[in-house]
């Protein structure tokens, strides 16, 4: 009476955290507590959000167009041309774009418009990253794919190197996920990695999907992204899908407001899914997304307080638990031994929640979880209230493992 591949699905990791903790008490008061486990944005939502909203109140009245409004769609296609430097007219706002609620349910979503039932007369395979997004695994499983994980750790610059795939795994690869900057490990991949991705994905005839949500929030050097790629390539978006998202880059996850962008058969083909199944826009949040996307004064706002809590992490933690300054995005992956022991000591002597590194990850050919040795830490909060919490982990830490 359901569908029996949900048997191949773990508890999700928010879910194992609770388990964890589930008999754990904190020593501290209730005020005291702070969630670093997961990462929503905490920042104030930008003041052009609410305007934007209240102008188009009479709205929420329609129903919304499943490829969204020619505004948002047109918003977007020039947030990328000016981000990457794209030629003009490369990317085709009718053509090679669609609005998603956030990147998460397209991101799963992908895999049900990429996933063949075989390929080369065999079972398809999902690649992704080890440690990875939840989501990459979901969508694998849900859509009949095995996924087949490759080493993102300190040896490889956490970032994955397709090429060194199995053969077999490539051979029957249906798509490929690539998160840059990289959850949770905060490293980015080099434009020269995008383009080698992009040609690997044509090589072998899978779909390269870039999930790029944390883009905009980075320390020094705007991270490259798989249209660049694309556009030193020659410009041809074939086998390339983008997904991003205004959640981290202008601190307003619940707006549920995202885009995808690419090749232009799979667009056509992911519209005729979302059409029947996809969760649409509201018309008032394609026009808050479409001033969103055209606005950088507050995203330059946004970014610079992830830099001053860089600066003060890098302050507290230098020379501990492997602590380096991530590239992009705003989690700290530090190696603590044991993640699991080290998030129930945070939780009961200081009342912090972080996530243990091995709930991102699977065991590989060895055995060996490598994730779990970590913890991921988000910083999400207000500078001060960050810095407080990571004066507080660090001496639990040192007293404590």
């Amino acid at each position: 009476m359901y569908n029996t591949r949900l048997d191949g699905l773990t508890e999700y990791p928010f879910q194992r955290l609770a388990a964890l903790l589930a008999d754990a008490a904190p020593e501290v008061p209730a005020e005291a507590c702070i969630a670093m486990s997961i990462g929503e944005p905490q920042h104030a939502p930008p003041a052009l959000l609410h305007a934007a909203l209240a102008r188009n109140s009479e709205d929420w009245g329609k129903y919304p167009p499943t490829a969204g409004t020619p505004a948002f769609r047109q918003a977007v296609a020039g947030w990328a041309t000016r981000r990457y430097g794209l030629p003009a007219g490369m990317i085709e706002a009718e053509r090679h774009v669609l609005p998603v609620a956030g990147s998460r349910e397209a991101l799963f979503m992908a895999a049900q418009l990429c996933v063949p039932p075989d390929k080369n007369g065999r079972g398809p395979t999902v690649l992704m990253p080890n440690p990875f997004y939840q989501v990459y695994f979901g969508a694998a499983v849900m859509n009949g794919a095995e996924p087949v994980f490759v080493p993102a750790t300190k040896e490889t610059g956490f970032q994955p190197d397709y090429a060194r795939a199995p053969r077999d795994a490539l051979n029957r690869a249906a798509m490929a996920y690539l998160c840059t900057p990289a959850n949770p490990q905060g490293t980015v991949a080099t434009l020269e990695r995008l383009k080698e991705s992009i040609i690997l994905a044509r090589r072998h005839d899978f779909v390269l999907v870039s999930d790029e949500c944390y883009s905009e929030i980075y320390d020094e050097t705007p991270p490259p992204g798989a249209l660049q790629a694309c556009a030193a390539l020659g410009g041809d978006l074939s086998n390339v899908l983008v997904f991003n998202s205004l959640s981290k880059r202008s601190s307003v996850p619940g707006l549920r407001s995202g885009f995808v962008c690419g090749d232009a058969a799979l667009i056509a083909r992911f519209g005729k899914l979302r059409a029947h199944g996809g969760a649409v826009q509201p018309v008032p949040v394609l026009s808050a997304a479409a001033a969103l996307w055209n606005d950088e004064a507050h995203v330059a706002e946004n970014r610079a307080l992830y830099r001053q809590k860089f600066s003060d992490a890098a302050q507290i933690l230098n020379g501990r638990f492997e602590f380096y300054r991530p590239e992009g995005g705003f989690f700290l992956w530090l190696n603590v031994g044991d993640g699991e022991a080290a998030a129930r000591a945070l939780w009961v002597k200081g009342g912090i929640k972080v996530l243990p590194g091995g709930y991102l990850a699977r065991p590989d050919t060895d055995g060996r979880n490598p994730g779990r040795p970590y913890i991921r830490v988000a910083l999400v909060h207000e500078p001060a209230h960050t810095a407080e919490a990571l004066q507080r982990l660090r001496r639990i830490l040192e007293t404590s493992l």
